[in-house]
């Protein structure tokens, strides 16, 4: 991982794993964020997210579609699906490091406007 500072952000990939009306968050430096990371040599946005979601937490998920419009630091939102119900031991994150956050604990999280438009629509009120 010792390239990252060559990187170009906006590249960044940002899974939204939706399960049970709850959205899996991971910490950040300054609070809760979507799970991200930046895509290998020709990986697609779904792979990549899909990449992450397990890297990071241990979760299978499949990349289902990215969201549009496009963040606008150029990065890419990625619908996920859950393919497990429990992690397995291969996350960095344990589960007691993740959040699944309901539609109104994630209102005052800063996420892309793409994906706040989503969840608008796909969280049940509380």
């Amino acid at each position: 991982m010792g390239r990252m500072s060559a990187e170009r952000a906006e590249g960044v990939v940002r899974a939204v794993v939706v399960h049970d009306g709850r959205l899996l968050l991971v910490p950040e430096q300054h609070g809760w964020g979507l799970p991200s990371g930046t895509p290998q040599p020709a990986e697609t946005p779904q792979a990549t997210a899909a990449r992450v979601v397990y890297e990071l937490t241990g979760y299978l998920a499949d990349g289902t579609e990215a969201l549009d419009p496009g963040d606008a630091d150029g990065g890419t939102a990625v619908l996920c699906r859950l393919l497990t119900g429990s992690p397995s031991d291969g996350g960095r994150l344990t589960p007691d490091h993740l959040r699944w956050a309901s539609a109104e604990e994630i209102a005052d999280t800063p996420l892309p406007a793409p994906v706040h438009n989503y969840l608008q629509g796909h969280t049940p009120p509380i």
